[in-house]
């Protein structure tokens, strides 16, 4: 792993692998649209002699083929990653998810690269019966436009690795992932309503929702490690998948205990009823991380840990709310 190329460099997870892999003497080419990445999150390493990033779409093939020249490991990133309003524009997750997943495996084929991590999730296993939720547990109806265009991604890969087309393919199934550089989740959308009014807090279902959650550092780590090792290698098809989370969840009304908590509020629970927050939700998320442990890979943060420092970086970053969401313009 000498250069990679990373789509989705200037996003939350994006740019934090950036920055490592440039500490570690990486060469890195950043590729992103900057629809939803920040321009700000790759300040340090937009100096670093070994870094370059390059403004373009997963979905203009020849500019994407043209970008990964050089390259020998592509960590693939970018992605609609809107679950909640999928429903509002059902294509983006075909193009911006699958037919994308598509184009970075034929840019990655016409420059002669044959190793890949991709960023899947762990929506792929629907409402699952089985929890904790191991990596071959039996693949459920999906309940989301979203992981139905992971689950799409995640079989291309296989494919092409068994086609012989790569080397090497590694396929992490993440929980929400938390930390410096976090612009969605509900930590975002909590701290945001706190602020604005302290005394009242909309949740969104019963707050009886189970989820998990990783820190990005910790993220970080175990996607470097098990493709360092080179696990998939001599793996059946060339293709390993690995859950990514903690060997833990919360309650939705956990996290907002720690967050009111740390912000000294006491806000009056305005619940919309129901067991989930929205349809694909679901009400419990808990990912079997036996696999990935077994490498010698283990989380360093605890979920409340990882909340913590959300929002600690949130409330010293409040720009990236204006970021997301810029005031409309004067009307003339």
């Amino acid at each position: 792993m000498q250069h990679v190329f990373i789509t989705g460099a200037a996003g939350f997870i994006g740019s934090s692998f950036v920055d490592r892999l440039l500490a570690d003497g990486v060469t890195v080419t950043g590729w992103d649209n900057l629809s939803t990445g920040q321009l700000r999150f790759l300040d340090g390493a937009s100096a670093h002699p070994k870094f370059r990033l390059v403004r373009g779409d997963n979905l203009d093939l020849p500019a994407l083929t043209t970008a990964m020249k050089g390259a020998d490991f592509v960590l693939h990133l970018a992605a609609n990653a809107d679950i909640k309003d999928g429903w509002a524009h059902p294509e983006k997750d075909l193009q911006q998810n699958t037919v994308a997943t598509f184009h970075v495996l034929e840019a990655m084929r016409a420059n002669g690269v044959r190793r890949i991590a991709f960023s899947s999730t762990g929506s792929v296993y629907g409402e699952a019966v089985q929890i904790p939720t191991p990596e071959d547990a039996p693949f459920p109806v999906q309940t989301s436009l979203y992981a139905a265009s992971k689950v799409a991604g995640e079989t291309l890969l296989s494919a092409y690795a068994e086609g012989g087309q790569l080397d090497e393919a590694y396929i992490f199934r993440f929980v929400s992932i938390l930390g410096e550089r976090y612009t969605h989740g509900h930590v975002y959308d909590f701290y945001q309503q706190l602020v604005a009014h302290p005394d009242r807090l909309r949740v969104l279902g019963d707050g009886q929702q189970r989820k998990s959650y990783l820190y990005v550092q910790d993220c970080v780590d175990a996607v470097l490690h098990v493709a360092r090792t080179h696990t998939a290698r001599d793996a059946k098809h060339r293709t390993q998948v690995y859950n990514l989370g903690t060997a833990e969840f919360v309650q939705v009304n956990q996290s907002i205990g720690y967050l009111c908590a740390a912000l000294g509020v006491k806000p009056k629970l305005e619940y919309t009823g129901g067991d989930r927050g929205w349809i694909g939700d679901n009400p419990f998320i808990f990912l079997d991380t036996r696999k990935i442990t077994a490498t010698g890979w283990k989380p360093q943060l605890t979920i409340e840990q990882g909340i913590g420092r959300t929002l600690r970086w949130l409330q010293a970053n409040r720009w990236v709310y204006g970021a997301r969401h810029p005031a409309p313009a004067a009307p003339r």
